[in-house]
């Protein structure tokens, strides 16, 4: 009996397992038939299928979608003829770089020649090419370079003190965008009447330099000098948007040349939460501002000493060339004094994000480096004005800085000249020539409407908030009355103030609590006047800077009155 049931038990258990793993292999089967079905479909998936089942965010850093086609067949024909092209291209580069170094020459230097200059025997490589699809009567396509030179550039330089060296520029290194611009397309062959050539985009340009026979470091700051001189030659000479224009068909090319196309209104207002780069004290930062990174194109603010909230309060001037491609860089340094200024943070403005005619106020996180997208660490923020104004722009653009039809601002004197660029920077020069300076002066009325959410300061209690309203070029000043034991206090009080400069001060409201042996600072709104001289009226919620929390809520009014004056 005992045999048999064990029999049976067995039987059962054995059948269990049987079935049991039976089931198993058709599950495992099932999964990996779906697992195959899955990588089947993520096979069939194109670039833009895979964009919009993930944003790009989510990507890592190294992978990256390219629209370019491969140019293995270029390549390898432009190997065989680089003899030839070095033979030709080498005396050109030479003769038409020569006059730009010359105006980029250091003033530590008397003469900055080339002795010798060849191309090399190392053909460049280019690793990809896309076409641009913008105007109808031009065809642009954009070449990526890789270049690993072996040319042989002698520099012969000579200081005022009579001393010549010999310097090599070796070691070059190069990767880039180049951008061939085929206009305008005609019915004759070869069908387009002219090619445009510029670099578009540095990504890397390394070289080192040599004296021959000697050390070039015997001669302080020489080598920087070089090396700043010849990178400001190439951003002058063929770095987008200045261009090249070669002639294919006999014709009047004149419109494809480089020239001015609006002017770009930049206030740096202020800078907050930077980091502090010294180990005793505070940082002394300043702020330097370009378009086109050149000497005489960058400006710099004034260092605000021991500060990592400073208000600049300053207004700068940029001539625009291209608005579609160009964009305003803002670098914060740490003013080191004899030493060498270290980088606290940069960020940058597309222009194309602008539209002409409007003011934009931007708050900018600063970053490491420009080409590094996921730099997560809080180096502070950069707070700007932003207006761009291009040239000819009249229709439907009323501009605040206008009365009796006399302009107010170098901008005005711009756009009033008319459409023509060349013919508008020389209307410009002509005034400033003139030394008449315009002050927009008028009453700037605030009402302090209320604030919203305001922290808890006092231990027993809310908190007793007041404003102080300051002006700061005047340093005039108002202040509401006390709300005692609210952190949603009510004043509607209004304030007027007589502006002397409005397109150069600014409003500083700070919120205080109110303690009967004293007061506890909260926070504070900075504000501009451009907005309320350009719109005249308007009413808006600020976030209250420094608290926890906390919104202000203000009107503002401009009653303009315009006067002149001799600078």
């Amino acid at each position: 009996m005992g045999f048999v049931f064990g029999l049976v038990i067995g039987l059962i258990a054995g059948l269990a397992i049987i079935v049991l793993f039976v089931r198993n292999e058709n599950s495992r089967s099932k999964l990996r038939n779906e697992l195959a079905t899955t990588v089947a479909a993520f096979a069939r998936m194109t670039v833009e299928d895979s964009r919009k089942i993930l944003p790009a965010e989510f990507y890592p850093s190294w992978v990256v979608f390219s629209q370019q086609q491969k140019l293995k067949w270029l390549n390898q024909h432009l190997t065989k003829i680089w003899p030839y092209v070095n033979e030709a291209a080498s005396d050109l580069i030479k003769t038409s770089v020569e006059p730009v170094l010359e105006q980029y020459r250091p003033i530590v230097l008397s003469s900055l020649k080339f002795s010798r200059f060849t191309l090399g025997t190392v053909a460049p490589q280019f690793t990809g090419v896309s076409i641009i699809e913008d105007e109808a009567d031009s065809v642009t396509m954009e070449l990526e370079m890789q270049w690993d030179a072996n040319s042989s550039i002698i520099l012969d330089i000579k200081t005022y003190l009579g001393v010549s060296l010999p310097v090599q520029v070796k070691d070059i290194g190069f990767t880039g965008v180049f951008r061939l611009i085929f206009k305008p397309l005609v019915n004759e062959f070869p069908c387009f009447g002219a090619v445009s050539y510029s670099l578009r985009k540095k990504k890397k340009m390394d070289f080192t330099l040599k004296v021959i026979g000697g050390d070039i470091s015997t001669i302080p700051g020489l080598s920087d000098a070089i090396e700043s001189t010849i990178r400001d030659a190439i951003e002058d000479s063929i770095t987008w948007p200045v261009r090249k224009i070669v002639p294919i068909l006999p014709g009047d090319y004149s419109d494809l040349e480089l020239k001015p196309v609006g002017i770009l209104e930049v206030k740096l207002v202020q800078a907050r939460d930077l980091t502090n780069k010294d180990i005793i004290g505070k940082s002394d930062p300043y702020a330097v501002l370009y378009v086109r990174p050149l000497p005489d194109k960058t400006k710099k603010s004034k260092t605000i000493n021991n500060e990592l909230n400073p208000i600049w309060n300053e207004h700068y001037e940029f001539i625009i060339e291209d608005a579609t491609t160009q964009h305003l860089v803002v670098r914060i340094y740490d003013d080191e004094g004899v030493q060498a200024s270290e980088l606290i943070g940069c960020a940058q403005v597309l222009l194309r994000d602008l539209e002409p005619g409007k003011v934009k106020d931007v708050w900018l996180n600063l970053v490491k480096d420009l080409e590094i997208q996921r730099d997560t660490k809080n180096r502070g923020q950069v707070h700007l004005e932003l207006l761009y104004c291009p040239f000819g722009m009249e229709n439907g653009f009323t501009n605040p800085f206008t009365s009796n039809n006399i302009s107010m601002t170098s901008l005005e004197k711009v756009i009033k000249s008319g459409a023509n660029g060349t013919d508008a920077i020389k209307n410009e020069e002509a005034a400033i020539n003139k030394k008449k300076e315009v002050i927009i002066r008028g009453v700037l009325s605030v009402t302090v409407i209320s604030a919203e959410d305001l922290p808890i300061v006092d231990l027993m209690g809310k908190a007793d908030p007041y404003v102080v309203l300051t002006l700061k070029k005047s340093e005039a000043k108002h202040k509401t009355r006390v709300v005692n034991d609210s952190l949603n206090p009510v004043w509607n009080q209004t304030f007027d103030f007589v502006v002397e400069d409005g397109l150069h001060d600014m409003l500083i409201l700070e919120v205080y609590d109110h303690d009967t042996f004293g007061k506890d600072y909260m926070g504070r709104c900075i504000l501009t006047l451009t907005r309320v001289i350009l719109e005249g009226e308007y009413k808006d919620t600020l976030q209250i800077e420094g608290a926890k929390s906390g919104k202000l809520n203000l009107h503002l009014k401009w009653m303009p009155q315009p006067i002149f004056r001799d600078s």
